[in-house]
């Protein structure tokens, strides 16, 4: 088997050509949206995973994929506007339909569950409290400001509308970092959502969600930092006519 992906790439990189290996990074907690420009062997050392056997899953998966008719979407060559428009049918219809019912499920968890779970639920509901603040001000961000400067870009390239894309596009990349930081340390108090022996379903459905939301801010920070910021980091003067 011809071995595309090696340690020696970017996690970015191989997200960005191969998306289904977030599935895989997933897996074994490696962070490829916020983290995505660290290279493979880095995170893998930091975190004790060998690496061989995800490198070993990683490109049989790939074999796999491209040996099987698929019509998946390479976002690397689509045009930004499309990627724009899938971000926000997709990712950011999800958070706005996700995060409300999700607070209330805490809400109702911290409430029953207080004497016995109260010191872990109090310090999630307060992270999950802050989240979806950052990730509410963000989808009206990128809604209102920065999709807009791109979308305006691509359809007249210019360098003056690159240079505005780009300024809002870092201001986004420090969004993301905070709400990176701020799942991570909610991985961190709940033992990786480990559901008590003690738990009702409310209790497991809020923990569910909370990985859903977190699985689906990841491929959204992915198709941003990875794919769309990368291809206005690109952007020459030479392009803006």
């Amino acid at each position: 088997m011809k071995k595309l992906f090696n340690s020696q790439q970017k996690i970015g990189e191989i997200a960005a050509i191969f998306p289904k290996a977030t599935d895989i990074f997933m897996e074994y907690n490696i962070d490829f949206c916020c983290g995505g420009d660290r290279l493979l062997t880095d995170a893998l050392k930091e975190q004790g995973i060998n690496e061989e056997e995800i490198l070993e899953k990683i490109n049989m998966t790939y074999e796999e994929f491209i040996n099987k008719d698929d019509n998946s979407v390479d976002w690397r060559t689509a045009s930004m506007t499309d990627l724009i428009e899938y971000i926000v049918q997709k990712h950011h219809t999800f958070m706005k339909n996700e995060l409300p019912v999700t607070i209330n499920l805490l809400n109702k968890i911290l409430k029953v569950h207080y004497i016995d779970h109260g010191e872990t639920l109090s310090s999630l509901h307060k992270l999950f409290s802050s989240l979806k603040a950052e990730i509410e001000e963000h989808l009206i961000n990128e809604e209102e400001l920065l999709f807009p400067a791109i979308l305006e870009y691509e359809k007249e390239p210019s360098i003056d509308l690159l240079e505005k894309a780009k300024n809002v596009m870092m201001e986004t990349e420090d969004e993301h970092n905070n709400a990176g930081d701020i799942l991570k340390e909610m991985r961190k108090i709940t033992n990786n959502y480990k559901i008590p022996s003690s738990s009702c379903n409310s209790f497991k459905r809020t923990y569910e969600k909370l990985e859903e939301i977190e699985s689906d801010l990841f491929q959204h920070i992915h198709l941003e930092n990875n794919i769309l910021f990368e291809r206005l980091k690109q952007g020459k003067e030479a392009e803006c006519k």
